[in-house]
């Protein structure tokens, strides 16, 4: 007898009780699909290998393991050990509570997006985060968009698109995803005019550039990258006051989006939004989920005349921010206003860390954990943030003969945490791990530590 016919039917499967929790589970159609590809496998390695033929419970679990493969999300959480605090692999900056609070609520139920409760008509989604920021900085008006990169084209496409935009060489720059600020500007339809070299720009530069075709001065800040040396540049200022003077406006490319002073951390002065505007800006944009420490956003400040332009345009409705976005920005926005950032805001807690509490949770997870040295070393800002810069930090340090293997391991746990190797050991930094999430770091720190014992 062919032993191909001692294979179970697709019927039999789904009649036993583990198919009909299959299929109550995952839905009939996919579990059929499931099953039949198991029992297609069986049969591909029964006649090509030799393999035996599994049995009921054999075809069952295989159809089981490719439903629960096939359902597992690409994107869920994970613990970052690493000590870099913007992690842009890792989803850049994590959100509040109340932010977190402000997405569920929004995105649960049914909301004031665009609906204006006083007329019962149609209202605006612009109003919501700009309302904040008019509060907060004091600015004429305000517009959010998808991201940062988007509110740089949108600015560039609809105010000096078929016209001259002026910047400096040293400016030139290419963010994560090879974003390049000459091709924005190719793909606004502006004509580019650099001015200066890589390392000295001088106001004459400028100056010498302006002509009648010319629409702009744009500044894009460094935030990726730092040239050190024989440098130097105008003041943000004198070159706005310049740009004025010859008829022009100057939009000023932020990148970061710091609010508040990370030179009280330890850390390099990083341009802060209301600096720009003080030295005259009439554009300033930056990213919502770097060191504002929000949601993935594109955020454009300044003068009403100009952004009421960006707001009918076409593309801006093309690059608008959801509510999901707009109510985790209200949110972290909220914190800034309260004067709160420092202890509600996960960027800025970490940031504003010092150095005993770190090594007072270090030392607790080496006491959790009985393994590891506690040693002093440095975590990083991230994700395109004040470049090179540095804190002090105190992190676990651990010798194992395969620290790869071991980070592989970690990245398999749940949750998976993130680590990485310095000086051929694996350390773990808890300055990039909020407090309340250590009883889950340790949890699957100890399970992956016990299979990786088992393996080494």
């Amino acid at each position: 007898m062919n032993s191909l016919s001692q294979l179970p039917s697709v019927d039999q499967v789904l009649s036993s009780s583990k198919g009909k929790e299959m299929a109550l589970k995952y839905g009939h159609n996919l579990t059929v699909e499931a099953i039949r590809s198991s029992l297609d496998q069986a049969r591909q390695e029964h006649l090509t290998e030799g393999s035996a033929i599994p049995d009921l419970n054999g075809i069952i679990k295989h159809a089981d393991g490719l439903l629960s493969h096939w359902f597992k999300p690409s994107l869920f959480p994970v613990i970052n050990a690493t000590g870099v605090i913007i992690h842009t692999n890792l989803g850049r900056a994590p959100l509040s509570e109340e932010a977190l609070q402000a997405v569920s609520e929004v995105g649960g139920k049914y909301s004031t997006l665009e609906f204006d409760l006083n007329s019962g008509g149609r209202g605006s989604r612009l109003i919501h985060a700009e309302s904040l920021f008019q509060q907060l900085l004091g600015v004429e008006s305000a517009l959010v968009v998808n991201n940062n990169a988007s509110a740089v084209l949108l600015v560039l496409t609809v105010l000096t698109r078929g016209k001259k935009v002026i910047i400096s060489r040293s400016q030139l720059v290419e963010i994560g995803g090879g974003f390049r600020i000459p091709e924005v500007l190719l793909h606004s339809g502006t004509d580019l005019v650099e001015v200066g070299t890589t390392n000295k720009v001088h106001l004459s530069d400028y100056e010498n550039a302006y002509s009648k075709e010319t629409a702009a001065v744009m500044r894009a800040h460094s935030s990726n990258y730092a040239i050190v040396g024989f440098t130097s540049e105008p003041d943000i200022q004198d070159i706005a006051a310049s740009a004025h003077q010859a008829g022009l406006w100057f939009f000023d490319d932020l990148g970061s989006g710091a609010l508040l002073d990370t030179s009280q951390f330890g850390l390099k002065h990083e341009p802060m939004v209301q600096e720009s505007l003080s030295a005259g800006t009439d554009l300033v944009c930056f990213s919502g989920d770097k060191l504002l420490g929000g949601p993935q956003a594109g955020i454009i400040l300044g003068r009403k005349d100009l952004i009421d332009q960006l707001k009918v345009h076409p593309l801006a409705r093309a690059i608008r921010a959801d509510k999901m976005a707009l109510a985790a920005l209200s949110a972290t926005l909220g914190h800034f206003l309260k004067g709160e950032a420092l202890e509600k805001i996960p960027v800025w807690q970490m940031i504003s860390a010092s150095q005993e509490e770190i090594k007072k949770r270090t030392l607790s997870w080496r006491k959790s954990l009985k393994l590891g040295e506690v040693i002093e070393t440095k975590s990083m800002v991230g994700g395109g943030s004040l470049p090179g810069e540095t804190q002090p930090t105190w992190v676990l340090a651990l010798d194992v003969e395969h620290p790869q293997q071991l980070l592989a391991e970690l990245r398999e746990g749940d949750p998976a945490i993130i680590a990485r190797i310095k000086d051929d050991r694996v350390v773990l930094d808890p300055r990039t791990v909020l407090p309340q999430y250590d009883p889950d770091f340790i949890t699957s720190f100890e399970e992956t530590w016990r299979k990786f014992e088992k393996r080494s």
